[in-house]
């Protein structure tokens, strides 16, 4: 237990209230402050005596975390932390902490919302009838959902659920996840290059690292099917945006639907934003009312776990 009053600081946050948090933690009564930092330079400012961080999307780097002076755990809004240098947090004995379950339900549902509006090409022909065409033929071919294959990069909760969605709608589901080993009996492990080969529909699921940054890209997009498609719900940088726009235009996958991009929002003249065979969404797929007040709930209990003494519930640099 912190004897003093602890300071806690919210580096960034675009929620329209922050009063769960400040609830949750008053119990603490500390000095609470909440900053809308965009540098390094803005988070120094702010956090460098701060006792406990909550973070969005403001850069945690080395030479950040290297100026905290007291802090003892950093948690973040979410469940990727890409945005935080977690070798530099280990380095200097500060927890890192996630919520990596609050969404589970919304993003596996978004990705399904996303594969089913490709596999009935629904905002094309909303578009169509928008400049008048009423013809159902402009969405040919389509097929039906039973016996296609979904793959899954990645098998987290997420996927898992996604899994659990699209069996109701026919398909056959394979993964390829090198830290899985054992899978339901329905389900096929495969490697990379059988998921890209063999999927009538790839659905993302990985974290954001060095490793899977631009996997997808003209060689992977090459080996796909002409009638497949690629939904991400992940992370924008896992598939690189220049091969995809010129796979789309020359037609060498059938379309895509990304709810997260390289670049949030997106430069306005990027080309993907111009063909009609992608879908877009503003990064929406972890929204609902109910995952909004989960994931306020659990960044805030985070902060507390620390400051009792105790680890919490999702430390992610064990």
């Amino acid at each position: 237990m912190f004897n003093k009053r602890p300071k806690i600081v919210i580096t960034d946050c675009d929620h329209s209230s922050v009063e769960i948090e400040r609830e949750i933690l008053s119990k603490f009564k500390p000095e609470f402050l909440l900053a809308q930092c965009k540098t390094e330079d803005e988070v120094i400012e702010v956090a460098k005596d701060a006792d406990g961080i909550i973070n969005q999307y403001a850069p945690i780097t080395r030479r950040v975390i290297k100026s905290l002076k007291r802090c003892k755990v950093i948690t973040r809004y979410g469940v990727g932390v890409d945005n935080i240098d977690l070798e530099a947090a280990s380095d200097h004995k500060i927890i890192v902490a996630n919520v990596p379950d609050y969404c589970v339900d919304e993003v596996s549902t978004h990705a399904m919302a996303l594969i089913l509006a490709c596999a009935r090409r629904i905002t094309l022909l909303d578009g169509k009838i928008r400049k008048k065409e009423w013809d159902f033929a402009l969405a040919k071919p389509i097929f039906r959902t039973k016996d296609k294959v979904l793959g899954l990069l990645g098998f987290g909760k997420i996927a898992r659920m996604v899994a659990q969605k699209a069996s109701g709608f026919g398909f056959k589901i394979i993964v390829c996840d090198p830290y899985v080993s054992k899978i339901d009996r329905e389900i096929k492990l495969v490697k990379f290059s059988q998921l890209l080969s063999d999927s009538d529909f790839i659905s993302i699921h990985v974290p954001l690292t060095e490793k899977t940054k631009h996997s997808i890209g003209n060689d992977e997009l090459k080996k796909m099917k002409k009638t497949a498609y690629l939904i991400n719900t992940a992370r924008g940088a896992i598939i690189n945006e220049k091969a995809l726009c010129k796979a789309l235009e020359n037609e060498i996958i059938a379309g895509a639907a990304l709810d997260v991009m390289e670049k949030e929002p997106p430069d306005w003249n990027n080309p993907l934003l111009k063909l009609e065979n992608i879908i877009i969404s503003p990064h929406i797929s972890f929204y609902s009312e109910e995952s909004y007040v989960e994931l306020k709930t659990k960044a805030a209990e985070a902060i507390c776990s620390v400051l009792r003494g105790e680890l919490p519930r999702t430390t992610v640099n064990k």
